[in-house]
């Protein structure tokens, strides 16, 4: 996804010099099966990809008009197949980005704004990945297949090119995890959530380890607690494998929102197990994104073959 990229760069965003908003005025210069594809469009996600990326303007205008075309066909497939991704789903995918960089959602917008992005030119990239992701695991899900042998030849040559491979045993982290969920129904006000949100906060500062937070959590109004158990590093979704690492067991991880509420995690344990599982599966995940991206690539190629696209 690109907003790997995005994230090494939009903690600088507070510190951009505030921009102009831009014109008014508007013109079509390109219909993609008759969408169309603004001015303004290309416009915010040229400055986009200008923060996020450091490119001078032309070649950020050039990458964010093929880009807002590709995401119109890639939109439109996801509705032929009937898949569509929810409110809900962007807002944690943009309160996933926030957190990473160390800001709450409301700031990470204000940052955008600040920086003469709208938040929903985040928010429409965020809307297509997350649909792209879905249509490329449906269509190619029984065609990326990566074998024992492709894994054990990539470690072996991974420990051949390792200088200090036999000083350097393969060591993978286990952690002992607690959910914590503050529970906020999907009509509540913003008053409501920022509310909760602090209580979150307040339990977080008094939480100093899993023998006496858990109980106290579980005392407190409308908040739920559900052991994940133990889970290995290469098991946690990568949006929480830093937050998770960074965290001091018996602590628990900021709160971000989430389908249900305010969710925090408690780190209850922590230990090194000698074992090359954390090598295997990042070789595994990194050949399967390889087969993956290139599979992606070919099945855009095939939309945009297949649409009329008319640039003006």
């Amino acid at each position: 996804m690109k907003t790997s990229i995005l994230l090494a760069c939009m903690a600088m965003l507070l510190a951009t010099v505030p921009v102009p908003r831009a014109a008014a005025q508007s013109s079509i210069k390109v219909i993609v099966a008759d969408q169309a594809v603004t001015s303004y469009d290309i416009g915010q996600r040229a400055r986009l990809i200008t923060l996020t990326q450091r490119k001078n303007s032309g070649a950020a205008t050039r990458e964010a008009q093929e880009e807002l075309i590709d995401e119109v066909l890639k939109l439109r497939e996801a509705r032929r197949m009937g898949i569509s991704v929810s409110k809900s789903e962007v807002d944690g995918a943009f309160a996933s980005i926030a957190s990473r960089v160390k800001l709450s959602p409301q700031n990470l917008a204000g940052a955008l704004r600040q920086a003469g992005v709208d938040p929903e030119t985040l928010r429409n990239r965020l809307k297509a990945e997350l649909a792209w992701q879905q249509l490329v695991r449906m269509r190619f899900r029984t065609e990326v297949q990566i074998s024992e042998t492709d894994i054990v030849n990539a470690l072996q040559k991974q420990k051949a090119d390792s200088k200090d491979k036999e000083n350097q045993p393969a060591v993978s982290i286990e952690y002992e995890l607690q959910q914590v969920i503050f529970v906020v129904p999907a009509k509540s006000t913003g008053a409501f959530k920022t509310q909760r949100k602090r209580e979150a906060e307040t339990l977080r500062k008094s939480f100093t380890s899993c023998e006496q937070g858990v109980p106290q959590a579980r005392t407190l109004s409308e908040v739920v607690v559900k052991s994940i158990g133990f889970r290995l590093e290469t098991e946690l979704p990568p949006d929480m494998k830093d937050v998770i690492g960074k965290t001091e067991v018996g602590r628990l991880t900021p709160p971000v929102d989430s389908e249900r509420g305010i969710q925090m995690i408690a780190v209850c344990k922590k230990r090194e197990i000698k074992s090359d599982i954390s090598a295997r599966t990042a070789i595994e995940d990194d050949l399967r994104q390889k087969e993956g991206d290139q599979l992606s690539r070919r099945y855009i190629q095939e939309l945009r073959r297949a649409a009329v696209i008319v640039y003006k």
